[in-house]
Parts: structure tokens; sequence; C-alpha cells
């Protein structure tokens, strides 16, 4: 494919008069041409030629990746255009009753619908990709959706629609999942926040909230985020650790394990503390296995993390003010109504 951006590879010849002279054959030259020895010493063969033959590759690749960045955009347009598409055609009240298999089979005409009018070939494999970012858009939560499924990433980091950071064994790393635009990753926000029944804008630029699997979700949006949307996912971890396990991580030792064992067992109060990520709702889960079942428990947070597998649990999330400005359920207000539910203990 790079034949015309070629140049042709040929070995330059040395120019006539120049060629190397061997030492035994200088009495044979004419004694003019004897008489100035010096500068009759051996020429290297000409450089240029060393330069030529990967001339062509160089100069075609930025060619060939400015075709392939382009053929990218222009699908991520295409994608948008479908997607409005989408909403203009499907009845968004009846998807909550419409099967998986139903609504997909809905994208795949709607989108084969669009392409063929549009005149824009895709491969298999780009059909199917965008047959399954569609189905994200409209029953998920758009690019963040494989991420999600993504049972080696812990924490999905947005920074604008144009940076998505994912942490895999505690490294960051840039990926190459992208937003069309500002308002693109505002709707993902929305529809996130939305579900549980609160609300981010202008005036209310922050929020805390928890995705149906029950990963943590935090967000800031303009005019407080300067550069963009920010986003934060803590997603939830379905395997649960135990105090065994921390040991063996080295988070305890066997001597720290068996006095938190104790002090929990005696109803000591314990205070678990430690910047973000460094394993304080783990430790409480891990704690709490040294419950007795038969004691009651009330566990108050901002935003409901702990999985405890007592079977008398009750949980209480802190709620923040609605439009009005009313409607607040701080978490002081949670602890004083759990002391008059006759709790054995409360976690905070």
């Amino acid at each position: 494919m790079f034949s015309r951006y070629k140049k042709e590879t040929r070995t330059q010849a040395p120019a006539p008069g120049s060629r190397a002279v061997p030492v035994h054959d200088l009495p044979k030259m004419a004694p003019a041409a004897a008489a100035p020895a010096a500068p009759q010493r051996p020429v290297a063969p000409p450089r240029p030629s060393f330069k030529a033959s990967p001339a062509a590759p160089i100069a075609a690749a930025p060619a060939a990746n400015d075709k392939e960045r382009r053929r990218r955009q222009r699908i991520i347009e295409v994608k948008s255009e479908l997607h409005t598409r989408l909403l203009d055609n499907l009845n968004l009240a009846a998807l909550d009753n419409a099967s998986e298999a139903e609504l997909r089979s809905e994208i795949a005409a709607i989108a084969a619908e669009a392409l063929s009018e549009i005149n824009f070939a895709l491969t298999s494999e780009e059909r199917l990709q965008l047959n399954q970012d569609l189905y994200f858009e409209v029953r998920g939560l758009g690019p963040l959706e494989p991420l999600l499924k993504d049972e080696t990433i812990n924490d999905i980091l947005v920074n604008g629609p144009n940076r998505v950071f994912v942490e895999r064994a505690g490294k960051l790393e840039l990926t190459d999942v992208t937003f069309k635009d500002e308002r693109h990753l505002l709707r993902i926000i929305d529809k996130i926040v939305s579900a549980v029944g609160r609300r981010v804008d202008e005036s209310n630029p922050y929020v805390d909230a928890r995705l149906a699997d029950g990963s943590r979700f935090n967000a800031m949006v303009p005019p407080v985020a300067v550069d963009g949307s920010l986003v934060s996912i803590r997603k939830f971890k379905k395997e649960k650790l135990g105090i065994n396990d921390l040991v063996n991580f080295g988070a305890f030792s066997e001597e720290m394990a068996m006095y938190l064992e104790a002090a929990v067992a005696t109803r000591l109060n314990v205070i678990v503390s430690g910047g973000t990520g460094s394993g304080k709702t783990t430790t409480l889960n891990a704690l709490s296995s040294f419950i007795d079942n038969a004691e009651r428990i009330l566990t108050i947070e901002d935003t409901a993390e702990l999985q405890l597998q007592q079977v008398h649990v009750g949980r209480m999330e802190s709620r923040p003010p609605n439009v009005e400005g009313r409607g607040a359920v701080t978490q002081r207000d949670c602890l004083r109504n759990a002391l008059r539910m006759r709790p054995d203990r409360i976690i905070v």
C-alpha cells in the first residue's frame, strides 16, 4: 500500500575520476596524476546510499497514521449520529420491558439502515463493535461500560471527555476510551446520578452516588471542574477478603489480627483511618466477621459500601439537600435515629 510513496533505492555509483586508486597502481598513472599523491587517498563509499533506503516507509507512516486517525474520528461521528437516531426511533419507555436480544436486534436494524443511507462502509468487526457501543449507550453507561465489566480494573478516573485512566494492580494507565465531547460525558453522569435520585449541575457541581453494582461514584462538573467534568469510580469488589487474607497480604501480622478479633468480640470502640484507597472499607468488612450473628448491627455511611454478612443488619445512607435546599439527611441525623432502634453495634 506504500508503493507510490516509496522511493527507488539504488546505490549511487562514484563519479568518474573519483574512485579509490590502489597504491600498487600509482606508477601506471600519468606523471601529472602521480604528483599530487596526497589527494588520491581512498574515498569511502557514498553515504547517501545508506539513507535513501528507509526514506519511503518513514514518509509513508505519518500518512497512514493520519488516515487511520481520520477514520476513527469518522466512526465516532457516525456513532454519535446513530445514537441520536436511536433516541428518535426507539420507544424509550418500553426499553425496560425489552429483553437484551430484542434490543440488540432493534439496534442492529436501525444502525444498518442508517449506515446504508449515509453510504459509510464498515468491516464486520467494526460493525459488531459499533452495535455493542450503541447498546451500551442505550442500556448501559456508554464508553464506561467495558471498563466496568473488566475485572482487572479497580478504579476508573475521568479527566474531561478525552482522558480516561484506570488503575490496575496499583498502577494508573491511560486508556484509549474517550467521550464524544463534554455534553456526552455530562449525559452519562446525569444518567448515573438520576438513577439514585440525585442531581449535578452548575448550582450543585459535585455529587456522590452508588452504581447499581455497588461501585462508588463521585463527579464534579464545570465551572468548578475547569478542564471538563471529573469522574471517579471505585469498583465494587465481588470477592470479600477475610482477616486471614489480610494477614497473608501483609496488611496485618497474626498478633495484630488476634488483638483486633478480641477487641471486636469484647465490643471495644475501634477507629479505622487511612488515606484514599488504603483499605479502610476492606478492613471494616474483615473485622465485621468477628461480630456474632445474633447481634443487631446498624451501619451509617455517606455512600453505602460495607458488605456485612450477618443476618440482622440495617443500612443507612446520608443524603444531600434537593434543589430547594431541603431534604438533607446528615450522618448525625442517621446516628440520632439509630440510637432509638435498639442497636447492639453501630458502624459509622
